[in-house]
């Protein structure tokens, strides 16, 4: 086992906002921002969390959002504006652990639960509309630092400095830095990306897809 980082921050919903940029339920979660003590990941969610639209959020595949510090203070730089944990919507803020090139499949153990990496954030309207940049979705897709969706493999609870152990990596090699990369228009990696065990359905059903039409 080897330790990689640690939970900068744990975050959750702190304002359910509504408005025209909401998305079609006209209310979104998406404003998540640090709490102290333990927090229980069970049920494909994080306690206290708001998961509104639940056709596109949330669910197995989707149970828990990571994005990396490293990665806020790039953005920090790059707009000019200092960036609170959990603005990108994340509920873990990480330190020390390469979120981007985590592999496919790889398993996190964070305090009492164990995570798996299953697939990128793809950026919507609702995340541009939330940060007043209408720019932002092909800033964030240009970017190529779209944090990673995690499955719930072990329930538990974790917490703020909590170390990020990685027990569990696929030899596989593809990463959420590949599919990311295949969502935005490079096809490459198509062929292997379909035989990736640890794909969700739905990425897998859309790479089948992609790959048949070639």
């Amino acid at each position: 086992m080897v330790s990689n980082g640690r939970v900068l921050s744990v975050n959750v919903t702190s304002v359910v906002h509504e408005g025209a940029w909401t998305g079609s339920e006209g209310r979104t979660g998406i404003d998540k921002r640090s709490v102290g003590g333990r927090v229980a990941l069970k049920n494909n969610g994080v306690e206290g969390d708001v998961i509104i639209d639940r056709n596109v959020h949330g669910g197995y595949d989707a149970a828990v959002y990571a994005y990396a510090q490293e990665d806020l203070i790039w953005w920090e730089k790059e707009i000019g504006q200092t960036i609170a944990p959990g603005r990108f919507g994340e509920n873990l803020t990480t330190q020390g652990i390469d979120v981007t090139h985590a592999v496919i499949g790889e398993r996190w153990a964070i305090g009492s639960a164990i995570l798996e990496v299953s697939q990128p954030r793809i950026p919507c309207r609702v995340f541009a509309g939330f940060w007043e940049r209408p720019t932002l979705i092909k800033e964030f897709t240009k970017a190529g630092r779209p944090g990673t969706y995690l499955r719930i493999i072990q329930e538990g609870d974790i917490g703020q400095g909590d170390v990020v152990t990685i027990v569990h990596r696929p030899g596989h090699g593809i990463t959420i830095s590949n599919l990311y990369a295949a969502k935005s228009g490079d096809r490459s990696l198509i062929s292997e990306i379909t035989k990736v065990p640890e794909l969700s359905e739905t990425y897998r059903e859309w790479a089948l897809k992609i790959l048949s039409s070639n």
